[in-house]
């Protein structure tokens, strides 16, 4: 009589290698879905703090500030409904009069700020301070002059307040 040896399988059944499969194949969505998610929370992230409104707010409150910090608190004038801001300033420290203008306006979605010299009067240069110009108003409250700037790119929003004090005569 012969006996047949049964020796120990070496390898894996059909069911044990679909259900190692089907395992691998939920872990590697779960990780695929964190990853992708990740990426999609830092993208967010980063346009909220590097998008344009984001920068050109900064730029324009740094630009707002430095203007009105060094005008005159002698005469600044405010258009119809905080529409456009003009104030004055020395040239320089060796002037002895006011001979200097600074105009805020928005305009065609940009804030603009024009400068030029008062006696003849004539404007020196225009410049763009920043873009995405949805709405600005510009308000005086004793020597304190304050911009409130609606910036709007399409996809987000940003409002920036900004308020600084004259310091020269």
């Amino acid at each position: 009589m012969i006996k047949k040896r049964r020796t120990a399988s070496r390898g894996f059944t059909l069911v044990e290698l679909m259900i190692a499969t089907t395992i691998m194949v939920i872990v590697a969505c779960a990780i695929g879905v964190v990853i992708v998610d990740t990426q999609r929370g830092w993208n967010i992230m980063y346009d909220r703090i590097y998008s344009d409104v984001v920068t050109d707010g900064y730029v324009a409150r740094k630009q707002f500030d430095a203007i009105i910090r060094k005008a005159s608190r002698e005469k600044i004038l405010i258009g119809d409904a905080g529409s456009w801001l003009e104030v004055y300033f020395y040239e320089d420290d060796s002037s002895t009069v006011v001979d200097r203008y600074a105009r805020f306006y928005a305009a065609d979605g940009d804030l603009n700020l024009e400068y030029g010299q008062l006696n003849p009067r004539a404007t020196l240069a225009v410049e763009t301070v920043c873009g995405n110009v949805a709405g600005c108003t510009f308000k005086q409250a004793g020597m304190s002059v304050q911009m409130i700037l609606k910036l709007d790119n399409g996809t987000q929003k940003n409002n920036v307040v900004s308020s600084a004090v004259t310091h020269n005569e």
